[in-house]
């Protein structure tokens, strides 16, 4: 990996950092290419049981595209380098990398060290959990720079707090705290932030230790859910609990239980 994006595995974590520290973790080419390729690493190992995506430094998450490097592209293709005027790095970076994350078989948890801005805020949104330091801030800021939502925000975000209040958000870009993110459901727990890269690698090897299948089958049926009838959820439900009833881990957590100990999963 790129040294933009830090990469390390163990006890079934796979640890992604973003580590642009002092350009605040803004994204340019190298870094989304780095973090696009480990995501679809995590997601290939086997080995791999859950994944935490976090940042370097104390002052943000990540605050989406950097512009510095935006505006060099875009002044090459108003120059006619053989562009057209379109962004490219939606089709190629942001969408690969939100499909990652929101389709990964395995759970994967965001540490929000600091600000989440942009894309740094999709990316946590299409987290299934949010592990939230209480001096961080989440802005969707695209309409600040004349731009339209991308990274999934405009899926994700009217699922987490409502159409009505994601569209404000869109419109009127400002800051929401910590605390007003975990009201909105933004973040699903907050806590010191000298203590959010241990509570959130503690969630997070929680989950690698957990039975994997199932974990695959409750995102897979949620995000089924979300767009079916009932009737069709219900057959979705139906077919996913027998892989899950069909697993290692079924059968072990009910043996667990019958004995009065606690399981201990094997991811399969």
């Amino acid at each position: 990996m790129a040294d933009t994006v830090l990469y390390e595995v163990s006890d079934a974590l796979a640890i992604i950092t973003l580590n642009r520290p002092d350009a605040m973790n803004a994204l340019n080419v190298e870094a989304k290419v780095a973090l696009r390729e480990a995501l679809r690493t995590a997601a290939e190992d086997p080995e791999v049981r859950a994944v935490l995506l976090t940042a370097a430094g104390d002052r943000a998450f990540c605050v989406g595209q950097d512009l510095k490097e935006h505006i060099e592209l875009l002044a090459a293709q108003d120059g006619g380098e053989g562009g057209d005027g379109r962004l490219s790095t939606v089709s190629e970076h942001y969408n690969p990398i939100v499909r990652a994350i929101a389709g990964m078989a395995k759970p994967v948890v965001a540490g929000v060290n600091g600000v989440a801005a942009g894309a740094g805020f999709g990316f946590a949104l299409a987290a299934d959990h949010r592990v939230v330091a209480d001096s961080a801030k989440f802005t969707t800021s695209f309409a600040g720079v004349a731009l339209t939502a991308d990274s999934g925000v405009s899926w994700t975000l009217p699922r987490v707090v409502g159409p009505g209040r994601a569209v404000d958000l869109l419109l009127f870009p400002r800051t929401v705290d910590a605390q007003e993110a975990l009201r909105l459901g933004i973040a699903d727990r907050v806590v010191p932030a000298a203590e959010l890269r241990a509570e959130a690698e503690k969630v997070a090897r929680r989950l690698a230790a957990g039975p994997t299948v199932a974990y695959a089958a409750l995102k897979e049926s949620v995000a089924y859910g979300l767009t079916h009838s009932l009737d069709e959820t219900l057959e979705k439900e139906d077919e996913l609990q027998g892989r899950a009833g069909a697993s290692e881990d079924h059968r072990i957590a009910v043996k667990a239980f019958l004995d009065k100990e606690p399981p201990k999963y094997l991811g399969r």
